[in-house]
């Protein structure tokens, strides 16, 4: 997989005007040191519980404030809680008579006790609370994209990969660093590619609801639409949602025969079989069925490849043959109803988001299927 190691601009000055002076600059063992200042939790004062394993990471907040309005608003701008003021109760004047000729006696004895000097004992001062270690929780990002954002505020540098590149755009889109985040969409022109769209799926997946990803699954998704062979044979493809696979397949773009799709359909179930507990083979499959246009798969592939496996129904098979017979004796809805459907309806990449009315279950869909939307990948069998 390719990487980008990005470095912000970095000069070594010379003082032209007077040529006995000049400024030397190390960055990269300032960045060293840094690094392995963010990697000591006993030098940090601020922890973050990242994801849903809550894993740990640590960093200095006055470097993360100093390199984003973001972080210095969420660590020294945080709104302290109001309290309400409790009414004072009221004393009764022998309180007050009696509070009143005291006051004289107690600032005699406090001044004795400032002179003698020898019996007050100094109290601890307690830091302020701005100073104080703090732990915050993070969820909208993973662990591996949190860990490589803080490692270039600290550092200046970040090792740019495809499965975090995603989440490390966005984050830094998020938290204002808008250096890196122009580093990560430049990285995206030659980054996508057949060893790593399915990696930029997975995680397009994870960070839909934010505004950077929606250009790049366009990019991705077209990619595939042009590659569509050589994807749907990768290993990798087993790894998509089901609702991804089947956005995939259902797309009229995807440059992709029709038996190639049947089997990465059948790749996908077997995988998703084995990671799953009682599941059937042939319910699995039939998720993917009206994606694959049968009568296009020659005859001798469709009765020695498809049709001994006994998971397409067989009214399927004998359209598909039917059809290659003699094409005005079979309905073309029968051969392909959800490619119909989407043809009278129209169709287009979107972003939905059922489930949850504050879009955290957004995910992938296509408007002319809206049954390709789910945050479980659960869907019945048609």
């Amino acid at each position: 997989m390719p990487e980008s190691i990005f470095y912000p601009a970095n000069y070594i000055v010379m003082a032209e005007a007077e040529p006995d002076l000049s400024t030397f600059e190390n960055k990269t063992g300032l960045a060293e040191d840094m690094k392995f200042l963010a990697s000591m939790p006993e030098l940090c004062d601020v922890t973050f519980l990242v994801g849903d394993t809550r894993e740990p990471v640590c960093a200095v907040k006055a470097v993360l404030a100093a390199r984003s309005r973001v972080f210095h608003k969420m660590l020294y701008q945080a709104p302290s809680p109001q309290r309400k003021k409790e009414p004072q109760p009221r004393e009764n004047k022998l309180r007050l008579f009696l509070k009143r000729s005291s006051e004289p006696l107690l600032n005699l004895q406090n001044a004795s006790q400032q002179r003698s000097g020898f019996t007050q004992q100094l109290t601890p001062i307690q830091e302020p609370t701005s100073q104080q270690h703090q732990t915050l929780i993070i969820e909208e990002f993973e662990p591996d994209v949190f860990r490589q954002l803080i490692e270039y505020i600290h550092t200046g540098c970040v090792t740019l990969q495809p499965r975090t590149l995603l989440g490390v755009m966005n984050a830094a889109d998020y938290y204002g660093l808008d250096e890196l985040r122009r580093a990560c969409a430049g990285f995206v022109q030659c980054c996508i590619n057949v060893d790593t769209v399915c990696a930029l799926l997975a995680s397009a997946e994870r960070y839909i609801q934010y505004k950077c990803t929606k250009s790049l699954v366009q990019k991705v998704l077209e990619f595939v639409d042009e590659h569509g062979n050589e994807v749907l044979n990768l290993g990798s493809f087993t790894l998509l949602p089901q609702h991804v696979v089947r956005l995939i397949l259902a797309r009229d773009e995807l440059q992709a025969d029709e038996f190639t799709k049947f089997q990465a359909a059948l790749m996908w179930g077997k995988k998703y079989c084995d990671n799953n507990p009682n599941p059937n083979l042939k319910e699995v499959i039939a998720n993917f069925l009206e994606y694959i246009q049968f009568h296009k798969i020659p005859a001798n592939v469709l009765m020695r490849e498809v049709h001994p496996l006994g998971l397409v129904p067989y009214h399927i098979i004998m359209n598909a043959l039917a059809y290659q017979a003699d094409p005005a004796s079979v309905d073309p809805g029968k051969l392909s109803p959800n490619r119909m459907r989407r043809q009278s309806q129209g169709r287009s990449m979107s972003v939905q988001s059922s489930l949850d009315p504050y879009g955290s279950r957004t995910t992938l869909s296509s408007s002319g299927s809206s049954e390709l939307a789910s945050s479980d990948g659960k869907h019945s069998s048609n």
